[in-house]
């Protein structure tokens, strides 16, 4: 119960027989190389490292934490020596590019390093989290003077690099950014501002530190059309240090073995990232990478909170269950074993999502067939912002029912139970709220076309779903008759789907669940150990696939009535 141990043979049945991922791939001349016995091997030594280096380091982490003093950072003890051998074992540059210092690899593989990164360990994840992002930013829209720099350093992980986009006046609305930035004659600019909860602002993991600031030039316009991205390293290449400061680090509720900094610009000297003010153009590169990072933070920290309240209820004996002659370990009482299989159904189906999600990303870059790509990229931008609601807000709402397993121990710090939910609450809040996504969801791309590029999706995935599954085809079903109903109230009522878009998005991440249940319960009676998946479906159809009912009727109670 004390660390985390990724499931590699879950991991592997997700992504080999549930998903096929090897097929997919192989239709990509990108990924020729990338076969099931280099997958199989890969994830196995990934479990080896995470489970054995990473894990163990979680605890010290939460007690000890990120500590400051004069501007410096020192992070937990072990988190460096951790830190270090994980980019030089090559992890951190698993998908980037080999002409870059990566390995080629497919983004499925890293969507699994990740979410047993960050149950094993999600403070000390938060370091290299940006990572992916930040490349694929100043590889799209960096200068080639900037990228011959910085690109290679920050896709192999030797340099760490952050994302400075929020003000203490500017959260989400980020058109109210003030940080300036004066042009100067050798065509750097000099960037002044204070910018607050940058992750890894400042740290002793790393060499370096990449910063990514958005900030607005003289002749800006305001609001978002205003602003421009800038990189601003910590040291220079001649060894000076830029006037970047530390100010301090937040106390926390979780995550304490991240530093969450104040950093304030100085006229500290950088260089555009990107044509200006096309700065949230190229910054939602990265943010939209960070998103699919935070749903599978989500998955991990559940599958981290139900690997250590399935253990507890196994060792723990109380009274006797229904039928039992003498006392029972809590794993046969059915109110336990709901909780369990319960959160296990959306640890399972969560996996199904975001590892598909992942292999459209690498379809979307690397598929010879041009409509092929645009389905994949359709499939990302829908599906990111319900993974990214749905799994953070499972894995603290479902990670807080884990801790119900401990009863009063889980309140308690010994168990590490109370850890796990802490930590999870921050992930429904940054890289852009849970409601934000909501709204990003309906309003900016279901509304956007009449729906047409959701209902193909819909459609798509309801050729999977066949009689066998008959709950998860309703879902679909209904998904499809009630977008429809949305986009015909919203005609009339601007407001309308602003106050329907949490519950949409909820009744769809429902509906995606029902379909990811289907897919496994397809393949689960061939499966090494099949009872291992008959448990989570069962309560998938039974305590999860309910839900979608009650959101699709608060949904429906509030479009008006027909004339």
């Amino acid at each position: 119960m004390n660390h985390y141990r990724v499931p590699t043979e879950d991991l592997a049945f997700i992504l080999f027989d549930v998903l096929n991922a090897p097929d997919q791939l192989a239709a990509l001349p990108a990924m020729a190389e990338a076969d099931e016995p280099l997958l199989r091997q890969l994830l196995d030594e990934m479990g080896k490292f995470v489970s054995g280096q990473i894990a163990p380091l979680n605890r010290v982490g939460d007690e000890v934490g990120a500590r400051f003093k004069d501007g410096a950072v020192t992070m937990a003890p072990g988190f460096r020596d951790a830190y270090q051998a994980f980019w030089q074992a090559g992890w951190p540059a698993l998908s980037a590019a080999p002409e870059d210092g990566g390995q080629g690899l497919p983004a499925a593989l890293d969507a699994a390093l990740y979410e047993s990164l960050s149950a094993a360990n999600h403070g000390w994840t938060m370091a290299p989290g940006l990572l992916h992002g930040a490349y694929e930013c100043l590889k799209h829209h960096g200068s080639d003077a900037l990228k011959a720099q910085y690109l290679e350093k920050i896709a192999t992980g030797e340099w760490l690099a952050t994302m400075c986009l929020t003000e203490p006046h500017a959260g989400s609305d980020l058109g109210l950014c003030s940080t300036r930035a004066v042009p100067q004659e050798d065509g750097s600019h000099h960037i002044s501002g204070t910018k607050i909860f940058i992750s890894g602002g400042e740290h002793d993991l790393t060499d370096n530190i990449v910063h990514l600031v958005l900030a607005r030039l003289p002749d800006a316009p305001p609001g978002p059309k205003g602003l421009s991205l800038f990189l601003v390293p910590k040291f220079y290449a001649d060894g000076t240090r830029s006037a970047v400061v530390c100010e301090r680090i937040e106390e926390k509720m979780g995550l304490h073995g991240s530093p969450t900094c104040v950093m304030r610009f100085d006229a500290a000297r950088g260089w555009i990232v990107g044509a200006p003010g096309k700065g949230l153009a190229a910054m939602f590169v990265m943010m939209n990478a960070a998103r699919l990072h935070v749903a599978l933070q989500g998955i991990g920290l559940l599958s981290a909170a139900w690997q250590k309240a399935d253990a507890y209820a196994h060792e723990r004996r109380q009274m006797r269950a229904p039928g039992a002659s003498q006392t029972s370990a809590i794993i046969d009482h059915p109110a336990v074993r709901r909780i369990l299989d319960t959160q296990r159904a959306w640890i399972d189906g969560g996996r199904v999502m975001a590892y598909q999600t992942a292999l459209e990303l690498d379809i979307a870059r690397y598929h010879p067939d041009a409509d092929r790509r645009q389905r994949a990229e359709r499939w990302c931008a829908l599906v990111t912002p319900i993974l990214k609601a749905a799994c953070t807000h499972q894995a603290f709402h479902g990670g807080s029912d884990c801790l119900q397993v401990f009863g009063g121990h889980g309140y308690v710090r010994e168990w590490g139970i109370e850890q796990h939910v802490r930590d999870a609450r921050v992930a429904m809040i940054y890289e852009g709220t849970n409601e934000i996504q909501a709204i990003d969801l309906l309003v900016r791309k279901v509304l956007a076309d009449g729906a047409a590029g959701w209902l193909a999706v819909l459609a798509q995935l309801r050729t999977d779903v066949d009689g066998a599954h008959p709950d998860a085809a309703h879902c679909l079903d209904r998904l499809v008759e009630l977008t429809r109903a949305v986009i015909r109230a919203s005609a009339g009522d601007a407001a309308l789907p602003y106050r329907l878009a949490d519950d949409y998005l909820r009744a769809c991440a429902v509906a995606l669940l029902g379909w990811a249940g289907s897919r496994i319960a397809a393949v689960a009676n061939a499966a090494p150990s099949p009872a291992r998946w008959q448990a989570p479906l069962t309560a998938l159809r039974t305590c999860v696939l309910p839900e979608f009912d009650m959101r699709a009727a608060i949904v429906s109670a509030q479009l008006p009535s027909p004339a």
